[in-house]
């Protein structure tokens, strides 16, 4: 095989790894702006606290995202609901 037909391959196999990866990066992102859009939506200051509580949502920690929220002082249902979003 030929130098620059190897670089080819090599490039084209490492897109498309990386593809997959870009792929599947949206759908974690997209969860996270659910959870902050709906806090926004609901009147509520959007700060670094309340995304790093989304981030625990979107991980599963839906006890310690509510926790989170709540000493934000986002009432319980809201808070519920936006980790709910978070999960999903």
């Amino acid at each position: 095989m030929r130098p620059s037909t190897r670089i080819v391959s090599i490039l084209a196999c490492t897109a498309a790894a990386l593809g997959g990866v870009v792929i599947t990066a949206p759908a974690a992102h997209a969860d996270l702006e659910d959870c902050t859009a709906y806090l926004r939506d609901h009147g509520y200051q959007v700060s670094d606290v309340a995304r790093t509580a989304c981030y625990y949502g979107l991980v599963g920690e839906q006890r310690g995202c509510v926790r989170e929220l709540a000493q934000l002082g986002v009432q319980e249902s809201a808070a519920t609901e936006a980790c709910r979003r978070a999960a999903l």
